[in-house]
This record gives structure tokens, C-alpha cells and sequence, in this order.
């Protein structure tokens, strides 16, 4: 055994500067770190290998200078099996970070959709049910069903929230047509007919937001932010050339996906200017109302007379 240990501290202390000299030249081929540095190459294979070699070939003088050849050969292997062990368990725990930063995420996105629910609930406004479609819906409700389960699946609460709102809209402009105009007038069908095709170019939209959000979905702007910050101005260059290309990859759908989100608020305004619009409408209950509040009056007259004429009798 002490033989083994002193033909270990040999194969080690030999190959702590061939290492060395590979880490000067590409610091990734000899540290198993995600930003490898100078000084940690330093820290390594100056002062920590050196010393843990130093430390076997004096605990093994105890049985004499014989250093076996087995020994030898583990000590030169010592230094690339740390790598690779400690490269694959950095790399696990990385794995293990990532999974739970994405359930954080996850779970954030979630309780951010009942936040939001819940206030769209307590303003009056209308909210999709993606499992179960509401009673008579059209393939317009139908379809923003669709695009908002796809954006909730994506874990894009904030901007589902414009289906909602686009449902409610929708909704209201229906119910204030169907209840002006009669079903057979043509006015009717026409006016129903620009709405559906206001929503639709709406949903149409929403449905490319979803598309760009699926395209980036897997780019981790947070995790990217943070890479960058770690490498400096000193990191390596194509690295950091990377890292800002996904960056604005990102930023550029973003901005994109904004864009669209203010069209389809357009669309919201102009569903709601139609609802204005034809509430305004005179369709002659108007003067029906008159005439029920004149006949109301000149019922109060009769009234006021017929007791006069009773006191006078």
C-alpha cells in the first residue's frame, strides 16, 4: 500500500505542471468550471495538487523509497479523473437548478394566472374557461380559447389576458346588437358581421403572439443576463458574442410580441366605440318611451279631474 501511495505522489506531482501548461493555454481543458480563471488554475495545480502529492509521499516514507508502477500510473490519471468527475457533477447540479428554477417559474406563472383571474373576476370582466367553452359559443370563442390555452401553456399569463378581454368585449357588442337591432334587419347581420371580423383579426394576432413566444420559449433571458454579468469584459469572446446575440434575440421578439399586443388593444377600442355606437342608435324605442310617459301624464290628469269632478257631484 505505502509502495502504491509513493508511485502516486510521483505520477502526480509530474503531471500538476503539463496541466498547468494546458490551463495557460485553454483554462477549459484543465478546470472543470463554468468561468474558468488564472487564478484558479493557479490555486490548482500550484498549491493544491502539488501539496496533496507532497502529502502521500511523506505519509508513505514510513515504508521506504519503493514506488510501485501502478501507483505511478493512477497519480498520472488523478488529475483528468477529478476533471471529468467533478465536470459531470457540476454539471447535475447545474441540471438540478435549472429544474427547480423552471417549477419556480412555473408555479409563479401559475399563481400570477389566478391573481389575474381573480381580478378580471371582481371587475366584472368575463374570463375564458380553456376546459369547458361557455354556452352557444361561436368559432370565434372558440378560437381564443384555443390561443389562450396556448399562450397559458407557453407560461404567458400577462398577455392571456387579452383573450379575456377580448371575450368580454366581443360578448357585450353582441348582446347590445342583438338587443337594438331585430335578427331579420339587415342591420343586424352587418353589424354582427364587423364585429366577428374586428375579433377575429384580434384573435388572428393574439395567435402570432403565441407563435413568437413558442420560438423563444427555451431561451432563458434570466440565466443569460446572469452568464454575462459572470464572464465580464474579460470572458471569452465567442462566448459573450453568443450570450448577447440570444439576449437580443429575446428583446427583439419581445418588442415584436408588444407591438401586436398594441394592435390587438386597437381592436379592443374599436369593439368598444362599436358597443357606444350602436347603443346610440335611435331605433324608435326611443319615441315609444315618449309616448308611455305622455300617456302616464295624461293619466295623472284624468286622474286629478275625475276626483274634482267627484268632490263637486
Amino acid at each position: 500500500m505505502l509502495d502504491f501511495l509513493q508511485g502516486f505522489s510521483f505520477g502526480l506531482l509530474l503531471s500538476c505542471m503539463p496541466w498547468f501548461m494546458l490551463g495557460l493555454f485553454n483554462p477549459r481543458m484543465a478546470l472543470p468550471t463554468e468561468v474558468p480563471s488564472r487564478w484558479q488554475l493557479i490555486l490548482r495545480y500550484w498549491i493544491v495538487a502539488p501539496a496533496i502529492g507532497m502529502l502521500a509521499f511523506t505519509t508513505s516514507l514510513w515504508g521506504g523509497l519503493e514506488p510501485s508502477f501502478a501507483g505511478w500510473l493512477a497519480g498520472l490519471g488523478a488529475i483528468p479523473a477529478e476533471i471529468f468527475v467533478e465536470r459531470r457533477w457540476r454539471g447535475f447540479v447545474a441540471g438540478r437548478q435549472a429544474a427547480r428554477l423552471a417549477h419556480q417559474r412555473e408555479q409563479e406563472a401559475l399563481r400570477m394566472q389566478e391573481v389575474l383571474e381573480r381580478q378580471q373576476r371582481e371587475s366584472g370582466l368575463r374570463v375564458l374557461d380553456i376546459g369547458l367553452p361557455p354556452p352557444g359559443a361561436d368559432d370565434t370563442v372558440l378560437a381564443l380559447i384555443e390561443v389562450k390555452r396556448r399562450l397559458l401553456a407557453l407560461q404567458r399569463p400577462d398577455v392571456a389576458i387579452q383573450a379575456d378581454r377580448l371575450y368580454s368585449r366581443y360578448s357585450h357588442a353582441l348582446e347590445v346588437i342583438g338587443a337594438k337591432f331585430d335578427p331579420r334587419e339587415i342591420t343586424f347581420e352587418r353589424s354582427r358581421g364587423l364585429v366577428s371580423e374586428v375579433t377575429r383579426g384580434a384573435v388572428d394576432k393574439l395567435a402570432s403572439v403565441s407563435s413568437l413566444a413558442s420560438g423563444v420559449v427555451n431561451i432563458d433571458a434570466d440565466f443569460v443576463r446572469r452568464r454575462i454579468t459572470q464572464l465580464g469584459a474579460d470572458g471569452p469572446e465567442e462566448e459573450l458574442v453568443a450570450l448577447e446575440k440570444r439576449l437580443a434575440l429575446v428583446d427583439e421578439t419581445e418588442h415584436r410580441m408588444r407591438e401586436l399586443s398594441g394592435r390587438v388593444e386597437a381592436a379592443l377600442t374599436a369593439l368598444d366605440d362599436a358597443a357606444v355606437a350602436v347603443s346610440r342608435v335611435d331605433t324608435g324605442q326611443s319615441k315609444t318611451a315618449l309616448a308611455a310617459e305622455q300617456a302616464l301624464e295624461d293619466l295623472r290628469r284624468f286622474s286629478e279631474k275625475a276626483d274634482i269632478y267627484g268632490r263637486s257631484a
